[in-house]
């Protein structure tokens, strides 16, 4: 994870998303332990509040379940609740503006690349 802290949202929230993009992307798989609390906060010199903060708020979204006396865990299904939601939110949130910019800068859509390989092959 990444140290640096962006100032428009709060640390604990920024966590929590972290962390989420680890599940997407399989560093964290379903079933797993999540970096102790205390290891986290030292980690990234956070409040241990703060850190608590963004677990409670993953597992009030019924992405991670805490296992008295073990810790918490990433919860069976998560990737794929996550991916529905990630998914939703990029539907109707994050690409209509794409389209909009897509528009404003008068490109076809035939026109972007459809992997990033091709675009660093045109360059270089």
């Amino acid at each position: 994870m990444s140290t640096q802290w962006n100032d428009s949202q709060p640390i604990y929230w920024q966590l929590k998303e972290r962390t989420i993009a680890m599940i997407l992307d399989g560093t964290l798989a379903e079933g797993d332990a999540l970096p102790s609390v205390r290891s986290v906060a030292s980690e990234f010199q956070l409040n241990p509040i703060t850190v608590s903060k963004s677990y409670q708020a993953l597992v009030d979204e019924g992405l991670v379940e805490k296992r008295r006396g073990l810790g918490m865990f990433v919860c069976e299904g998560a990737r794929a609740q996550l991916v529905k939601s990630e998914r939703d939110k990029f539907i109707h949130e994050e690409w209509p503006a794409m389209l909009n910019r897509i528009e404003q800068l008068g490109l076809d859509l035939d026109d972007l690349p459809r992997d990033v390989t091709s675009r660093e092959n045109e360059e270089t």
